[in-house]
């Protein structure tokens, strides 16, 4: 390349670097400017946006309201049970039948009782279950009548061991049908003790004693009184020993007759337990072997699992006894239970759908106006709990469903409805760029909803409610 060539090709390289410098300054000045603010811009830019209302569509569903709560699981109705007296005798002799009372088999926690079974023995002699209202307190035996009577009874009948009628007296077909109940059992019954026959014995024993001397004072053969007398004062004393001859052996015959009147087969007061229902369950057992049964010897309780809960008195407002109850254990174990007994609330809550009367306060947000109540009891029992039985002790969570939309309904949030002071409900909606309030009636409230129900085509889905600033 020529000299004068090689010039001119320098010199345009330099302008083309000149240009291109500029261009890189000058779109950096551009940047800068773009993001540069001034002291007014800036703070400007750090007010908050104007506020505006806070919407959400109202929905078209259905609502299923429902109560839940938390409970424990345990067995329904539970009784501790006592021994009315003592158990019969296991022997005859005079030793064995004063002998202290020791519990030779105690009662087997978690063992199912049903009418009849043995609870326990005392002294080798058994501790039978019987159904019936009255407690055992005496011991029953021949001679004995009453509604104690009468119900064993009845559950000797039931048992297959008829005792001839319920007559509430006991007699000889009632002491036949306990003997063959003990021995159904394995036991005997109790008879009369070597005691018991001894005494028999000597009451006889002073009624022959007393025949014989009236019949001596009366003379040979039963003379009549004026044989052989010799004077008036004779005739005297030999009445006066016939008198008092009469008397012993009306006595003697008085005292034979009450003693025979109770003697025969007995059912001792500490031998049977009498429980309003069964079948039972031994919850817990207060002795063991060897023990003296003195005081609770036992805890029973029904075979149906319950439930224990608390509800606010708000929730309680909606539940009627014998709704229906699904139970869930911790672990996912469920089971079907109905609702059985309801506290009394503290004070009367306010119902779901907040009409409630607020007295001339200015209109509150929300459907309830956000009442306290006092808590509120609750029983639920489940009388299959089939895998639940095993939990019993434990906390389970109790759904009660209190009622349904019947069908698809406009639901809005509850914090969108308003009640005025006047105790009307109503909802702000926004529309064509302004808030405007319909007033509405409000149904059944689940899962944060309350249906709503507009006079005509005031609301409809989609619409947006306001439920904040």
């Amino acid at each position: 390349m020529r000299p004068r060539e090689k010039r001119r090709s320098s010199r345009t390289r330099r302008l083309g670097l000149i240009v291109a410098v500029v261009a890189v300054v000058g779109a950096g000045g551009w940047f800068a400017g773009t993001r540069m603010q001034s002291p007014a811009d800036a703070a400007a830019s750090q007010q908050p946006p104007k506020a505006g209302a806070v919407t959400v569509p109202v929905e078209h569903r259905a609502l299923t309201a429902t109560v839940v709560a938390q409970g424990s699981l345990e067995y329904g109705s539970p009784r501790s049970l006592t021994l009315a007296g003592s158990v019969g005798a296991s022997q005859e002799s005079d030793e064995e039948a004063g002998a202290a009372q020791r519990v030779t088999k105690a009662p087997s926690a978690g063992s199912r009782l049903t009418e009849g079974d043995v609870l326990m023995q005392v002294n080798g002699r058994p501790v039978l279950v019987l159904r019936g209202p009255v407690p055992m307190y005496r011991t029953i035996g021949p001679g004995s009548s009453g509604d104690d009577v009468r119900q064993l009874q009845k559950a000797l009948n039931r048992l297959g061991f008829p005792t001839g009628g319920v007559t509430g007296t006991y007699g000889q077909g009632t002491a036949s049908a306990v003997g063959r109940w003990y021995r159904s059992k394995g036991y005997t019954a109790q008879e009369p003790t070597s005691a018991d026959r001894q005494q028999l014995g000597q009451l006889e024993t002073a009624v022959s004693d007393a025949q014989l001397a009236l019949l001596t004072a009366r003379g040979d053969g039963g003379k009549s009184e004026g044989d052989g007398e010799s004077g008036p004062e004779s005739k005297e004393v030999r009445r006066l020993q016939i008198k008092s001859a009469e008397k012993q052996l009306q006595l003697a015959n008085s005292a034979l007759a009450s003693f025979k009147a109770g003697y025969g087969t007995k059912v001792p007061a500490g031998e049977v337990v009498f429980l309003p229902d069964f079948p039972v369950r031994v919850d817990k057992t207060k002795v063991r072997a060897g023990d003296t049964p003195d005081g609770e010897v036992a805890a029973v309780t029904s075979s149906d699992v319950v439930v224990d809960a608390v509800v606010p008195g708000a929730d309680a407002s909606s539940l009627r006894e014998g709704m229906a109850v699904q139970v869930t254990t911790a672990d996912g174990k469920e089971a079907k239970g109905v609702l059985s007994e309801i506290g009394a609330p503290g004070s009367a809550p306010e119902d779901a759908a907040g009409h409630a009367e607020t007295g001339g306060e200015p209109e509150t947000t929300g459907a309830s106006g956000g009442g306290t109540s006092n808590p509120v009891p609750l029983k639920v029992t489940i009388p299959k709990p089939g895998p639940l039985a095993e939990d019993a002790g434990g906390a389970v969570t109790v759904t009660i469903e209190v009622g349904d939309s019947s069908g698809k309904v406009l639901a809005v949030p509850v914090a969108a409805v308003q009640t005025s002071a006047g105790g009307q409900a109503r909802v702000r909606i926004e529309r064509d760029g302004s808030v405007r309030r319909v007033e509405v009636d409000l149904g059944i409230s689940a899962d944060g909803l309350v249906e709503v129900k507009p006079d005509g085509g005031a609301l409809k889905k989609g619409d947006l409610v306001v439920v904040g600033q």
